[in-house]
């Protein structure tokens, strides 16, 4: 079997001596994996970091098999961002994200488009803000709408309205900006407790009913906002 597409790099992890099992996001294949060869070579290694698009052309015996990658490079997206902390944590949470959440070979051209406008986003003056719709639209993209201003409350505290979400064992700050719509005065607090609403949601309907772990690379990601 063999077909050619191009796809996101998710993750990589070390095959023998000079190869790699790379995880790609693909335009018309979704999630596949594949080994590389010679992926340690000076030629080839620069162009695989994380998040990078690539070309590529994969090769395999049979469905059952895994294959292999030739690849070319098509954007070095990632590197851009290597001396921000706080948007490389990004870029790490996010491709973790996608690779826990998506399905081997189910071809989603709307989680790939989203990808490539992830990283437009980064360019934003407002890029947290963003980040925080791009991740309700994977949800959405994968079958979980989180609706919040379905089950949001709201009280009014100080002269100010107030949104949250209560269950018998918590109660959850909603920052304003989910519910009004509104980008004025949002901090990095407003930020924290709408990835913190997030990260609940997944451990609860997606996470915990599957026995995945939470990752690390979100908590990392969430921390710089504390």
């Amino acid at each position: 079997m063999i077909w050619s597409d191009k796809g996101f790099l998710l993750t990589k992890i070390p095959f023998q001596e000079n190869s790699i099992i790379a995880n790609f996001y693909t335009k018309k294949h979704g999630k596949s994996s594949g080994i590389i060869y010679g992926a340690t070579s000076k030629k080839i290694k620069n162009y695989l970091q994380n998040g990078n698009e690539l070309y590529l052309e994969y090769h395999s015996k049979n469905d059952n098999s895994l294959g292999y990658f030739k690849i070319e490079i098509i954007k070095p997206l990632t590197s851009k961002f290597f001396s921000d902390k706080k948007k490389l944590n990004c870029i790490v949470s996010m491709l973790e994200l996608i690779k826990i959440l998506t399905v081997d070979g189910q071809e989603n051209q709307k989680i790939y488009e989203l990808i490539s406008e992830f990283f437009k986003i980064l360019n934003n003056e407002k890029w947290e803000v963003d980040y925080v719709y791009c991740e309700l639209s994977l949800l959405k993209f994968i079958g979980f709408d989180l609706n919040i201003s379905e089950y949001c409350k709201s009280e009014v505290i100080e002269n100010a309205q107030k949104y949250f979400i209560e269950s018998a064992s918590k109660k959850m700050i909603v920052p304003n900006f989910l519910i009004e719509d509104s980008r004025e005065n949002i901090t990095n607090k407003d930020i924290f407790n709408s990835l913190n609403l997030i990260s609940e949601y997944l451990k609860k309907n997606i996470l915990l009913p599957n026995n995945i772990n939470f990752p690390f690379s979100r908590e990392n990601f969430i921390r710089n906002f504390k």
